[in-house]
């Protein structure tokens, strides 16, 4: 292992809320990249030296999901060294760090499926509303960007809505002094509403992002980051907008491996918030729980070699 990137899944393991729990003494964290050092016989999909990461799920190699394809390592990737299937690998980058590219298994692979899976990928002139500043929204923010999207933002203050524009979103919305900022939105896109909303807030924000929305417009649903279990939204709210809603579970490894491809096209480059080294990884935790991160909060295991 080279460097291992934190999810918001990661905070819900230590605090015991996460629905697939790690063992007692097991190994926390799922993101990583490294560098395969000895394959196991018969052994042809990858070799020794490559850059490789894991994948989220190490049995949904394609789609269509099944239940079975569901389960999660039972182990994660905070060590020195892991084993691994070898159908559960893909490929790097070749542009990228290990630190870059430790951002992608989860975060980046569930934004591009919000985007551009389930059938309905965002098309150039679309316009795309991200909900924070966090690994996901910030990795629909640059997808949403490479294929010629709008990117609307919301966010909690001045300097991550500053960030944000700099990443390339065309409006913010600050909601901590615009509360009602689903009419924030919908005033950016001439009274229409978006054609997508990556949606990171949960019940939270559901009701906001369903008005938010256009009709026909369609809302892919990935976490509660609000930290609210039940909604005040009116579900007979959706009666005549043709919105559609998606759960998003990730990502197989078929779309992990189309997203790389368009990452090295493009030359992308994951941001990260903060690295950490390998020792201060109860640091890079506490950093992450509290929050004010713009992209991803990262370990690097390198100075633990040096």
């Amino acid at each position: 292992m080279q460097a291992n990137s934190l999810n918001r899944r990661d905070l819900n393991v230590l605090a015991g809320t996460a629905q697939r729990q790690i063992p007692p003494g097991g190994v926390p964290l799922s993101d990583a990249a490294g560098v395969v050092e000895a394959v196991g016989e018969g052994v042809s999909r990858v070799a020794v030296g490559e850059r490789v990461a894991r994948i989220m799920f190490p049995s949904w190699l394609h789609d269509p999901l099944t239940p079975e394809a569901t389960r999660a390592a039972t182990d994660g990737t905070l060590a020195s060294h892991v084993v691994v299937d070898v159908e559960a690998l893909v490929r790097l980058p070749e542009h990228l760090s290990f630190e870059e590219a430790a951002t992608l298994p989860c975060a980046a692979v569930t934004a591009w499926t919000a985007l551009m899976g389930h059938g309905r990928p965002i098309v150039a002139g679309q316009t795309v509303l991200v909900l924070g500043s966090g690994g996901v929204s910030v990795f629909a923010l640059q997808f949403a960007k490479l294929a010629g999207a709008r990117v609307i933002a919301i966010t909690s203050s001045n300097d991550k809505g500053r960030r944000l524009t700099e990443l390339g979103a065309h409006g913010v919305v600050n909601y901590s002094d615009e509360p009602d900022w689903d009419r924030a939105v919908r005033e950016l896109t001439g009274g229409r509403g978006v054609d997508r909303v990556v949606e990171v807030g949960g019940a939270g924000t559901i009701a906001r992002s369903l008005r938010a929305a256009r009709t026909g417009g369609s809302i892919a649903v990935i976490g509660s980051v609000s930290g609210k279990t039940t909604t005040t939204g009116d579900i007979t709210a959706l009666s005549g907008t043709d919105i559609t809603i998606q759960a998003v579970l990730v990502g197989s490894r078929d779309a992990f491996e189309a997203m790389n491809r368009a990452i090295e096209l493009h030359r992308l480059k994951p941001v990260l918030d903060r690295v950490f080294p390998f020792e201060q990884a109860p640091e890079a935790f506490r950093q992450f729980a509290a929050g004010g991160h713009a992209g991803k909060v990262v370990i690097s295991h390198s100075s633990s070699r040096s």
